[in-house]
């Protein structure tokens, strides 16, 4: 795609409009809890400031659903982003409107004003055109930075991009799209993904996807359970997603066709209870006790897995290999994170889940490129492409 990055936008002077993805935690007092996105941000906020632009930041944060609600104002992120930036942020409590153009109008060259969520009009998640008109009117620039947003056609994301005919990409949107290229478009070999999570049925389009990309697949988490089910293995009372089982053997053929390796566990550890405290024991693929349930990889499974990331020239991460959450559970999930920082190939994480584990397994500063987004992350790999950064095309 012919798309700009801000390093090729003349904004000196202008008022560049930015979409950003500050949808933070927020404790009960309206803390935030985890400033990572406001963090990342950063860069591409200075460089603005330095080429003295006037920088108008918008974002959402929760779903309030098109009505204000005071526990999901921005308010706590301007004053966050004023201590991380060390220069003033200005607030306004709305997002369109004559006290939003004033606001706009008083700002200087270097300065930044935060717009109230974006969200508390139902314009936004509609990509409602007059919404999208009133956000474009206060911008002589559109960047966007919100790669977690990209998937959704909103507003500040699409409507107002075509209305704004000097827009790009914001140095983390670009840094993202690089990456996510180096891994699925030019990587180096041999390129493995690893796959866990919950269901089968959240992640069928990218299994399609990536199969056709992939020298190998290693599948964990309790999607492994109905693969594994499918090619006649007994899985005890695991959750089994029984409308999965012809899809998981659809994509096996698919990889088989297409030479790419799929790894399945070889033992788990079953416990009759998702808890501490259950009966916990490590037991042979095929022999889950009626009773009880697979709820992370076992020892030789994730040595297995360990010696094909090792291999690997590109390794893609995205669902935890367990019930990490719970102690009993985790070892498998840690041991892979561990083993993808160690690897010398190119890592992508992407995904709330696998961030948190690679956070919680200390490892995070050894991980290649850490992906801020979720859904975006996952329809990029399903070889989609994302409105939000479709529209930025000039």
């Amino acid at each position: 795609m012919s798309i700009k990055s801000i390093r090729e936008l003349n904004i000196s002077g202008k008022r560049v409009f930015f979409r950003f993805d500050f949808n933070v935690p927020l404790d009960q007092s309206g803390v935030i809890k985890d400033d990572t996105r406001l963090r990342r941000a950063l860069p591409t906020i200075q460089y603005a400031v330095a080429q003295g632009a006037k920088c108008i930041l918008a974002s959402h944060l929760g779903r309030p659903k098109g009505e204000r609600k005071p526990e999901m104002s921005l308010r706590p992120v301007a004053d966050r982003l004023t201590q991380l930036l060390d220069r003033e942020v200005r607030f306004v409590d709305d997002c369109i409107g004559p006290k939003v153009k004033e606001a706009v109008e008083s700002l200087p060259s270097g300065g930044i004003l935060l717009l109230e969520n974006l969200r508390f009009y139902a314009g936004e998640t509609k990509n409602d055109p007059e919404f999208a008109r009133e956000l474009a009117s206060l911008a002589d620039v559109y960047v966007n930075d919100a790669f977690g947003t990209a998937h959704r056609a909103h507003a500040s994301t699409v409507g107002i991009a075509r209305l704004v005919m000097e827009r790009g990409a914001g140095l983390l949107l670009k840094e993202e799209l690089d990456n996510l290229g180096t891994a699925l478009a030019n990587p180096r070999k041999p390129v493995v993904a690893i796959f866990g999570g919950a269901k089968v049925s959240d992640k069928i389009a990218v299994l399609r996807n990536i199969v056709d990309r992939m020298d190998a697949v290693l599948i964990g988490g309790g999607m492994a359970n109905t693969f594994l089910q499918a090619e006649g293995a007994d899985m005890g009372s695991s959750v089994i997603e029984q409308e999965m089982i012809t899809v998981a053997l659809e994509i096996m053929e698919q990889a088989r066709r297409r030479g790419c390796r799929v790894l399945l566990p070889t033992d788990v550890v079953a416990a009759d209870k998702m808890e501490n405290g259950a009966h916990v024991e490590v037991v042979n693929l095929g022999a889950v006790p009626q009773g009880k349930m697979a709820l992370d990889i076992g020892p030789r499974t994730t040595a297995a897995f360990r010696d094909t990331i090792q291999e690997a020239g590109t390794i893609v991460w995205n669902g935890p290999m367990g019930v990490f959450e719970i102690d009993a559970f985790k070892r498998g999930t840690m041991e892979i994170a561990n083993a993808v920082a160690s690897a010398s190939g190119f890592s992508m994480v992407g995904g709330g889940d696998s961030v948190r584990a690679v956070q919680q397994a200390g490892v995070a500063d050894k991980i290649s490129y850490i992906s801020t987004g979720g859904g975006a992350f996952m329809e990029f790999m399903e070889g989609k492409v994302l409105p939000g950064v479709a529209a930025l095309e000039t």
